[in-house]
Protein backbone atom coordinates (compact mmCIF):
# COMPACT_ATOMS: atom_id res chain seq x y z
CA UNK A 1 0.00 0.00 0.00
CA UNK A 2 2.82 2.40 0.92
CA UNK A 3 4.64 1.69 -2.36
CA UNK A 4 1.39 2.22 -4.31
CA UNK A 5 0.87 5.57 -2.56
CA UNK A 6 4.42 6.69 -3.40
CA UNK A 7 3.96 5.66 -7.04
CA UNK A 8 0.63 7.50 -7.18
CA UNK A 9 2.21 10.67 -5.73
CA UNK A 10 5.04 10.41 -8.24
CA UNK A 11 2.60 10.13 -11.12
CA UNK A 12 0.51 12.99 -9.72
CA UNK A 13 3.57 15.25 -9.42
CA UNK A 14 4.56 14.38 -12.99
CA UNK A 15 1.05 15.19 -14.20
CA UNK A 16 1.00 18.49 -12.32
CA UNK A 17 4.38 19.63 -13.60
CA UNK A 18 4.60 22.50 -16.03
CA UNK A 19 7.55 24.41 -17.43
CA UNK A 20 9.31 27.14 -15.51
CA UNK A 21 8.34 30.45 -17.20
CA UNK A 22 11.96 31.64 -17.08
CA UNK A 23 14.00 28.64 -18.22
CA UNK A 24 11.37 26.12 -19.42
CA UNK A 25 12.62 23.38 -17.11
CA UNK A 26 9.84 21.08 -15.81
CA UNK A 27 8.64 22.11 -12.34
CA UNK A 28 5.64 21.64 -10.07
CA UNK A 29 6.21 25.11 -8.54
CA UNK A 30 5.66 28.59 -9.95
CA UNK A 31 9.42 28.71 -10.70
CA UNK A 32 12.01 25.97 -10.82
CA UNK A 33 14.44 25.72 -7.91
CA UNK A 34 17.34 27.00 -9.98
CA UNK A 35 15.56 30.17 -11.11
CA UNK A 36 14.22 30.75 -7.60
CA UNK A 37 17.78 30.55 -6.26
CA UNK A 38 19.03 32.93 -8.94
CA UNK A 39 16.28 35.41 -8.07
CA UNK A 40 17.21 35.30 -4.41
CA UNK A 41 20.64 36.66 -5.39
CA UNK A 42 18.89 39.90 -6.45
CA UNK A 43 17.72 40.51 -2.87
CA UNK A 44 18.92 43.76 -1.32
CA UNK A 45 20.76 43.53 1.98
CA UNK A 46 18.88 46.56 3.28
CA UNK A 47 15.37 46.83 1.80
CA UNK A 48 14.81 49.98 3.93
CA UNK A 49 17.71 52.00 2.50
CA UNK A 50 15.26 54.40 0.82
CA UNK A 51 12.68 54.46 3.61
CA UNK A 52 12.69 58.25 3.96
CA UNK A 53 10.60 61.26 3.01
CA UNK A 54 8.98 62.44 0.85
CA UNK A 55 8.08 58.90 -0.22
CA UNK A 56 9.53 56.06 1.88
CA UNK A 57 10.37 53.04 -0.29
CA UNK A 58 10.82 49.42 0.79
CA UNK A 59 12.38 47.45 -2.09
CA UNK A 60 13.06 43.72 -2.29
CA UNK A 61 15.59 43.53 -5.13
CA UNK A 62 17.66 45.41 -7.66
CA UNK A 63 15.99 45.64 -11.07
CA UNK A 64 18.25 43.84 -13.51
CA UNK A 65 19.32 40.39 -14.65
CA UNK A 66 16.91 37.57 -13.87
CA UNK A 67 14.65 39.83 -11.76
CA UNK A 68 14.14 42.11 -14.76
CA UNK A 69 13.47 39.05 -16.89
CA UNK A 70 10.96 37.69 -14.36
CA UNK A 71 9.02 40.96 -14.22
CA UNK A 72 8.95 41.20 -18.02
CA UNK A 73 7.65 37.63 -18.30
CA UNK A 74 5.02 38.34 -15.64
CA UNK A 75 3.77 41.48 -17.38
CA UNK A 76 4.20 40.81 -21.09
CA UNK A 77 4.30 37.03 -21.53
CA UNK A 78 1.15 36.08 -19.60
CA UNK A 79 2.96 34.56 -16.62
CA UNK A 80 0.97 35.92 -13.63
CA UNK A 81 2.13 33.06 -11.38
CA UNK A 82 5.50 34.82 -11.04
CA UNK A 83 3.70 37.44 -8.93
CA UNK A 84 3.19 34.85 -6.18
CA UNK A 85 6.92 34.36 -5.78
CA UNK A 86 7.59 38.10 -5.88
CA UNK A 87 4.83 38.93 -3.41
CA UNK A 88 5.85 36.21 -0.99
CA UNK A 89 9.51 37.26 -1.16
CA UNK A 90 8.57 40.90 -0.59
CA UNK A 91 6.36 39.86 2.33
CA UNK A 92 9.07 37.77 3.96
CA UNK A 93 11.48 40.70 3.70
CA UNK A 94 8.83 42.99 5.22
CA UNK A 95 8.37 40.66 8.18
CA UNK A 96 12.12 40.75 8.80
CA UNK A 97 12.78 44.45 8.17
CA UNK A 98 9.44 46.25 8.41
CA UNK A 99 9.85 49.93 9.34
CA UNK A 100 8.21 50.98 12.57
CA UNK A 101 4.78 52.56 12.26
CA UNK A 102 2.20 53.45 14.88
CA UNK A 103 -1.03 53.47 12.89
CA UNK A 104 -2.73 50.36 11.54
CA UNK A 105 -1.97 50.01 7.84
CA UNK A 106 -3.71 48.46 4.86
CA UNK A 107 -2.16 47.53 1.52
CA UNK A 108 -3.22 49.15 -1.75
CA UNK A 109 -1.77 48.05 -5.10
CA UNK A 110 -1.04 50.60 -7.81
CA UNK A 111 -3.92 50.10 -10.27
CA UNK A 112 -3.80 49.73 -14.03
CA UNK A 113 -6.18 51.60 -16.30
CA UNK A 114 -9.20 49.33 -17.00
CA UNK A 115 -8.34 49.14 -20.71
CA UNK A 116 -4.77 48.02 -20.02
CA UNK A 117 -5.91 45.52 -17.40
CA UNK A 118 -8.45 44.10 -19.84
CA UNK A 119 -5.72 43.65 -22.47
CA UNK A 120 -3.29 42.05 -19.99
CA UNK A 121 -5.91 40.06 -18.13
CA UNK A 122 -4.66 41.00 -14.66
CA UNK A 123 -2.91 43.70 -12.68
CA UNK A 124 0.52 42.40 -11.68
CA UNK A 125 0.76 44.85 -8.75
CA UNK A 126 -2.52 43.51 -7.35
CA UNK A 127 -1.29 39.92 -7.61
CA UNK A 128 1.98 40.83 -5.86
CA UNK A 129 0.00 42.66 -3.17
CA UNK A 130 -2.27 39.65 -2.64
CA UNK A 131 0.66 37.30 -2.05
CA UNK A 132 2.38 39.98 0.06
CA UNK A 133 -0.69 40.22 2.32
CA UNK A 134 -1.06 36.44 2.57
CA UNK A 135 2.54 36.35 3.83
CA UNK A 136 2.44 39.35 6.19
CA UNK A 137 -1.14 39.13 7.44
CA UNK A 138 -1.80 42.74 6.44
CA UNK A 139 -5.22 43.60 5.03
CA UNK A 140 -5.53 44.10 1.28
CA UNK A 141 -7.66 46.89 -0.17
CA UNK A 142 -7.43 45.88 -3.81
CA UNK A 143 -9.78 48.64 -4.94
CA UNK A 144 -8.43 51.43 -2.76
CA UNK A 145 -7.35 53.34 -5.84
CA UNK A 146 -8.59 53.46 -9.41
CA UNK A 147 -6.86 54.60 -12.59
CA UNK A 148 -9.11 57.27 -14.03
CA UNK A 149 -6.94 58.41 -16.91
CA UNK A 150 -5.02 56.36 -19.46
CA UNK A 151 -1.34 57.31 -19.53
CA UNK A 152 1.62 56.69 -21.80
CA UNK A 153 4.11 53.94 -21.00
CA UNK A 154 6.43 55.38 -18.36
CA UNK A 155 9.63 53.70 -19.55
CA UNK A 156 9.77 55.88 -22.67
CA UNK A 157 9.53 59.18 -20.76
CA UNK A 158 11.95 61.41 -18.88
CA UNK A 159 11.51 62.05 -15.16
CA UNK A 160 9.67 65.35 -15.72
CA UNK A 161 7.53 63.81 -18.45
CA UNK A 162 6.63 60.93 -16.15
CA UNK A 163 5.34 63.29 -13.47
CA UNK A 164 3.29 65.28 -16.00
CA UNK A 165 2.01 62.08 -17.58
CA UNK A 166 0.57 60.93 -14.24
CA UNK A 167 -1.08 64.19 -13.16
CA UNK A 168 -4.56 63.36 -11.89
CA UNK A 169 -4.23 59.79 -13.18
CA UNK A 170 -5.70 58.23 -10.02
CA UNK A 171 -8.94 58.42 -8.10
CA UNK A 172 -10.26 56.98 -4.84
CA UNK A 173 -11.62 53.47 -5.35
CA UNK A 174 -14.72 51.82 -3.95
CA UNK A 175 -12.85 50.29 -0.99
CA UNK A 176 -12.32 53.79 0.42
CA UNK A 177 -15.73 55.34 -0.21
CA UNK A 178 -15.97 55.39 3.57
CA UNK A 179 -12.62 56.72 4.76
CA UNK A 180 -11.15 54.17 7.23
CA UNK A 181 -8.95 55.28 10.11
CA UNK A 182 -5.91 53.53 8.70
CA UNK A 183 -2.73 54.40 6.84
CA UNK A 184 -1.86 53.00 3.42
CA UNK A 185 1.12 51.04 2.17
CA UNK A 186 1.25 51.14 -1.61
CA UNK A 187 2.56 48.11 -3.52
CA UNK A 188 3.97 48.01 -7.05
CA UNK A 189 6.23 45.80 -9.13
CA UNK A 190 8.97 48.34 -9.95
CA UNK A 191 10.09 51.63 -8.42
CA UNK A 192 11.94 53.95 -10.82
CA UNK A 193 11.61 57.72 -10.47
CA UNK A 194 8.69 57.48 -8.04
CA UNK A 195 6.32 59.48 -10.25
CA UNK A 196 3.61 56.81 -10.20
CA UNK A 197 3.72 56.31 -6.44
CA UNK A 198 3.88 60.06 -5.75
CA UNK A 199 0.77 60.64 -7.85
CA UNK A 200 -1.05 57.83 -6.04
CA UNK A 201 0.06 59.19 -2.67
CA UNK A 202 -1.16 62.69 -3.52
CA UNK A 203 -4.58 61.32 -4.45
CA UNK A 204 -4.88 59.54 -1.11
CA UNK A 205 -3.51 62.53 0.83
CA UNK A 206 -6.07 64.82 -0.80
CA UNK A 207 -8.77 62.43 0.43
CA UNK A 208 -7.42 62.78 3.97
CA UNK A 209 -5.56 59.48 4.07
CA UNK A 210 -1.95 58.97 5.14
CA UNK A 211 0.48 56.95 3.01
CA UNK A 212 3.31 55.37 5.00
CA UNK A 213 5.29 54.43 1.89
CA UNK A 214 5.66 52.08 -1.04
CA UNK A 215 6.75 48.43 -1.11
CA UNK A 216 8.14 47.28 -4.47
CA UNK A 217 9.54 44.04 -5.77
CA UNK A 218 12.32 45.80 -7.67
CA UNK A 219 14.08 49.14 -7.69
CA UNK A 220 16.08 50.73 -10.50
CA UNK A 221 17.78 53.44 -8.46
CA UNK A 222 21.25 53.03 -7.02
CA UNK A 223 20.98 52.13 -3.36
Amino acid sequence: MKKWTQNFKGLLNLFLQSNCPLCQRPTSQDLCQNCARQLQKCYLKDPRSLWKDPLPVFAWGRYGGILKRAIAAMKYENQPQIARFLGQSLGEAWLLHAPLYEQKIVVVPIPLHPNKQKDRGYNQAALIAQSFCETTGLKLKQNGLTRVRATEAQYSLSASERAKNLTEAFGIGKDFRRRPEVAVLLVDDIYTTGATAMSAMQTLNQAGMKVVGLAASAITLKV
